[in-house]
Formats: C-alpha cells, sequence, structure tokens
C-alpha cells in the first residue's frame, strides 16, 4: 500500500465518518490528507496528521477527531491496526499482505512505479534564463511534472525579451490541450544558482548530478571525485546498487531461482524506502525538487547494500522461498533506483 493508497483509504473514513453523523454534518473532506513516516515518539509504518487537520472544521479534539477515523481506517483492507499518539497522530501498521503489494506493485509497474496523476488537469509553463544549471533543472522538473500527470508546455528562456503572456500559437494550444480538462497554464520560473565551474568534461550522467543533487538555491557540486568509483561518490554507489541488482538477477538464474514475493522479508529500511517512492516523486514534483529524488536514491541505495548479502543461498544451502522473496525484493530496488535515475535524466548501466 503506498502514500497515495493509504491517503485515500484516510479520506474515504473521512466521508464515512460524515456520512453516519460521527462527523458533524457539514465537514469539508480536503482534496488529500499528508501521510509520512511517524515522528519520534510515534509507531507503525505510517503516520498522518488528518485528525489535527480536521478538527476545527469538526468542532471537536484533534484527540475526539482520531478516535473517531481510528476503527474506520483499521478496517481497511491492508491495515493491520491503527494508533493514537501523541495530541491526536493516527499511526497506521500495514498487514505483511501490503509489503506483498508493494512488492508487486512495484515489479508489476517497472520504473513508472511512483507515478500517478496528482497533478492531472494542471498545466504549467517552465520559464528558466537558460544557463546549463537552469536548463538541466528544467528538463528534470518536466518530466517530474509529467510523471504527476500534469501538462508542461515547451520551456522558455526568462529574458526581458519575451513576453510573460502566452503567444497566440501558444492561446490556441492551451484551448486544445492533450489535458482537455487542463487549468490555463500556471507560470513556474526556475532560477538555480548558476554554476560556477564546467561541468561538460564529467560526462552526462556525472554532470547532470552535479547538477541536481544539491537544491536550486545551493551550490552545484564541485566536479572533485564525481568521477571516483568509491563509496564516497554517492552517484557511484546508486549506480553501483542498481548494478548489484540486475547481477543478482543474474546469477540467481544460474541456480535456477526466480523472484517470488511469498513470504515476509525482514529488510524494513528497504521496504520503507520502496514504500516512500511515490511519495517522494509527488513531493519533488510539487515542489519542483529533483535534488528529493536524489537524495532518495541514496537512501535506497544504502538501504539495498546492506541488505543484498542475504539474497542468494551460501555454501551448501538450498534455494528457498526465503531466497525468492529476497530476490523479488532486489528487483524491486533495483526497478526503483532505475525509474528514480531515469527522471533525472541519468542512465542506470546493468554493469559497472
Amino acid at each position: 500500500m503506498t502514500p497515495a493508497d493509504l491517503s485515500l483509504t484516510v479520506l474515504h473514513a473521512v466521508r464515512r465518518a460524515v456520512g453516519e453523523g460521527a462527523l458533524r454534518a457539514g465537514t469539508r473532506v480536503p482534496e488529500r490528507v499528508g501521510i509520512e513516516r511517524p515522528r519520534p515518539g510515534g509507531s507503525g509504518d505510517w503516520a498522518t496528521n488528518a485528525a489535527l487537520q480536521l478538527a476545527r472544521e469538526a468542532g471537536m479534539a484533534p484527540l475526539g477527531v482520531a478516535q473517531v477515523l481510528r476503527p474506520r481506517i483499521a478496517e481497511a483492507e491492508g491495515i493491520e491496526r491503527v494508533e493514537i499518539t501523541g495530541p491526536g497522530f493516527l499511526n497506521i501498521t500495514l498487514a505483511d499482505r501490503s509489503r506483498h503489494a508493494l512488492v508487486r506493485d512495484v515489479l508489476d509497474k517497472r520504473e513508472r512505479y511512483g507515478h500517478g496523476d496528482a497533478l492531472r488537469g494542471r498545466a504549467y509553463r517552465l520559464v528558466h534564463p537558460g544557463d546549463v544549471r537552469a536548463t538541466v533543472l528544467a528538463e528534470a522538473v518536466r518530466a517530474l511534472l509529467l510523471a504527476q500527470g500534469a501538462h508542461v508546455h515547451d520551456e522558455r528562456h526568462d529574458d526581458p525579451r519575451h513576453d510573460a503572456r502566452p503567444r497566440q500559437d501558444e492561446r490556441h494550444d492551451e484551448r486544445h490541450d492533450a489535458h482537455p480538462h487542463a487549468t490555463r497554464p500556471e507560470t513556474v520560473t526556475l532560477r538555480p544558482l548558476p554554476v560556477a565551474h564546467d561541468v561538460a568534461a564529467l560526462g552526462p550522467d556525472a554532470a547532470r548530478w552535479a547538477l541536481l543533487r544539491p537544491a536550486a538555491h545551493d551550490r552545484a557540486l564541485a566536479p572533485d571525485g564525481l568521477l571516483v568509483q568509491s563509496e564516497a561518490n554517492p552517484l557511484f554507489t546508486v549506480r553501483y546498487a542498481h548494478s548489484r541488482a540486475r547481477a543478482l538477477l543474474r546469477n540467481a538464474a544460474q541456480l535456477g531461482i526466480a523472484p517470488a514475493y511469498e513470504e515476509d522479508v525482514a529488510a524494513p529500511r528497504l521496504l520503507a524506502a520502496l514504500g516512500d517512492h511515490p511519495a517522494v516523486l509527488e513531493a519533488a514534483a510539487r515542489h519542483r525538487a529533483p535534488d528529493r529524488v536524489a537524495r532518495h536514491m541514496e537512501a535506497t541505495a544504502d538501504a539495498f547494500l546492506g541488505f543484498q548479502h542475504t539474497v542468494l543461498p551460501l555454501g551448501d544451502e538450498k534455494p528457498s522461498a526465503a531466497h525468492r522473496s529476497r530476490l523479488a525484493l532486489a528487483e524491486a530496488a533495483g526497478t526503483v533506483l532505475a525509474g528514480g535515475l531515469a527522471l533525472l535524466g541519468i542512465s542506470a548501466p546493468d554493469y559497472l
């Protein structure tokens, strides 16, 4: 179950509570509720502050709203239990079968896992000054927005000679958009801190990482170390993790082992990273921040590399359902790494 799925589950519980009279009639159901990892003192796999968000309009204390929502969320398929912590946070623990569904979802959707329609019906025009960092940032932001269902008009340079209003042909395009329900395009100006050194010598992949890994208001990464093949280089670590996932699949095929998530795997960090991926992509699109994707790729790679040694049988150990499940999780990790890098315009080679 992804964060988007959980958000819909919570919203469904709110609608039920209003319809059943447990929450004040007329309480407005928000378009979306936040789903995040539990804060210190929390528990479970995910948490939501929906009760705090609704309390004022419902005319109740947040704790009271949480008590109304708790049983209705707990009844949903894939939820093991729901606990209330603090002033009214709802902490949600997923059932084991939801972890099976998570891995299956990644393997079914492949590199499109995490793509969604959170921004469907929205249209954007990206404007930037045209320097190398701004151009690369605009390309990555465009890919992220498209992955969330938005329509993006071609980027235009932020130049005083350009009128901010759409040209006549653009006005026509807006009326006959590929997304017929899209609103008038919102102009988004991207003006990252310009790069102070030449990144061309790094090659396209390392250059894009140098420009996209820091937030737009921070300096681009210096070239030193970006071509070094060691764990000190985060880009190498991310791409190496992907290549290791692919190597495990090749080695498993030689042993006659096929990936199949048949039983729960004790890999909480990796499962959490895979589960977070859709929410990270949506947040990166909304905030026009591809650096969030880069940081998430690092976290996913670290979690996978700490897990990879358990995937295949050792010595005379015979292949089991546990090995097939770990292999499926490794394949899912490699898939997420490849998809995240692709959105940044960076290749994910099978061999390094």
